[in-house]
């Protein structure tokens, strides 16, 4: 049985991990320039979709960073709680669109790569729902999503307390 004290003892926040490096500061240039293909990856697509992309592979990936900011940009979109919190489960829940699944399946997928690499069924079903420019862009922006979470997980960006 848990006392008061323990209860709240274990309630308290842990701090987060002190972060490593600083690479804006460090490497300017690069980090600036990685502002430019952001900005460069997300032409022509949806917002909205855009996050939960954004999201999906943060979580994948483990950048809490980007999973903290990218799924506030996405309530700000308009996005819904729990559509963001059943992200790890997509396939079992009814309410993602078919061009958001086939989103979701490609940025696992492009994430993954050293787990089967992008399947062609996984590829061809993408390509069935976005437009070619669309796709190529979709693409962009995941493997995007993915050079900052490897920023942020190995410089160890952590976000901010709420």
């Amino acid at each position: 049985m848990t006392t008061t004290n323990e209860t709240a003892a274990t309630d308290t926040p842990v701090p987060a991990p002190e972060q490593r490096i600083s690479v804006p500061q460090l490497a300017p240039d690069y980090y600036q320039a990685m502002f430019a293909v952001d900005r460069a990856s997300r032409i022509g697509l949806d917002p909205k979709l855009a996050e939960l992309v954004k999201v999906h592979a943060s979580m994948i990936n483990g950048c809490a960073f980007c999973i903290d900011m990218h799924a506030t940009d996405a309530v700000k979109n308009g996005e819904q709680d729990h559509r963001l919190v059943s992200l790890p489960a997509w396939r079992e829940t009814p309410w993602f669109t078919a061009k958001e699944r086939a989103a979701l399946a490609l940025t696992e997928s492009v994430t993954l790569l050293t787990q089967g690499h992008v399947p062609d069924a996984v590829y061809n079903e993408a390509a069935a729902q976005f437009e070619e420019a669309e796709l190529a862009q979709l693409i962009a922006l995941i493997a995007t999503i993915n050079a900052w979470n490897r920023i942020g997980v190995a410089s160890r960006l952590s976000p901010a307390a709420k």
